[in-house]
């Protein structure tokens, strides 16, 4: 029943923010308007106030599963798409990403919070992405394409991405075993509550709003990218968490974080570079409507 509700919730929230995209409430505009205030305002003080209360302990488990099934599948993805279609090194890496980059500080929070009943177990893949493979990927981005940006730029993207700053003042906290002033958590709190909701109905229309699939000629390879992100990372997590001794609802989260669908960053990241684009845009969009009825599985699986 608490799995059943927690389905229903997110879904009936995805579908108000799609309903306001259809009867044109909600606009591109609008809807990425939602997801920005979530992504500058209510995420990081949602992360700080979650990171800080997380059991290292476990993390370190749940990060080890978390960086094997997302390097694997970024690995297949390199080694299957270079032998099959020969893309360039920029769409290369885009496509290797959007095979392996989970949408952790979106949708995986709200799923975290309504399926597995605990937001912590997303908090070492969103650590892991955000402070190592996405600066990582924009330093080799910025030589494939001859920006001449360098390492310093892409250091500077990291210090100032709001996500990364609250989950290092997070990490601190439980690092050091701090604890907050009432006056400093009760905001952090409330505006913490805001984020699930935005990013779902953002999510909702953002769907809406999509263009059709398949138009863009690169069938071949958003194909890989959804059976690699929707059907082996979550396998692999799975082997891995199970192997190192994970608990049953530890072991579900990791899995449904590894199920989650490609980021939509990965996609900002393709259109900055104008590399991969196509295949980005459309592996977002297939990833994200495969994911939910995945993470169902897997919920009723591992439950």
């Amino acid at each position: 029943m608490d799995l059943l509700t927690g389905f229903t919730t997110i879904l009936v929230v995805i579908a108000a923010g799609a309903a306001l995209a259809h009867v044109g409430v909600l606009d591109r505009s609008s809807q990425r308007t939602l997801g920005e205030i979530a992504f500058f305002v209510a995420s990081p003080a949602l992360m700080v106030v979650t990171i800080s209360r997380v059991h290292l302990e476990t993390a370190a488990v749940n990060l080890v599963a978390s960086t094997v099934s997302l390097g694997a599948c970024f690995a297949a993805y390199v080694v299957i798409a270079r032998l099959r279609w020969r893309p360039d090194a920029g769409a290369l890496l885009i496509g290797a990403l959007s095979a392996s980059y989970v949408n952790a500080g979106n949708l995986g929070i709200a799923i975290a919070a309504y399926v597995v009943g605990d937001i912590t177990v997303v908090v070492p893949t969103l650590l892991v992405q955000m402070l190592l493979v996405q600066p990582a990927a924009l330093v080799a981005l910025d030589r494939i394409t001859g920006r001449g940006e360098g390492v310093r730029p892409a250091l500077r993207r990291l210090l100032t991405n709001p996500l990364t700053v609250a989950a290092v003042v997070g990490l601190v906290l439980a690092l050091t075993g701090w604890r907050l002033p009432t006056a400093a958590l009760a905001p952090l709190e409330m505006l913490g509550g805001a984020a699930i909701p935005l990013m779902l109905m953002s999510y909702g229309a953002a769907l809406r709003l999509s263009p059709p699939l398949g138009r863009a000629g690169h069938n071949g390879e958003v194909l890989l990218v959804a059976a690699l992100k929707i059907a082996v990372m979550p396998v692999v997590a799975w082997a891995v968490g199970a192997s190192l001794g994970l608990d049953d609802r530890a072991l579900l989260g990791v899995v449904i974080t590894a199920a989650l669908p490609t980021a939509q960053n990965i996609f900002l990241h393709a259109t900055r570079y104008r590399r991969g684009e196509d295949v980005a845009r459309e592996a977002i969009l297939v990833t994200t409507l495969a994911s939910l009825p995945v993470a169902l599985l897997v919920a009723v699986v591992l439950g």
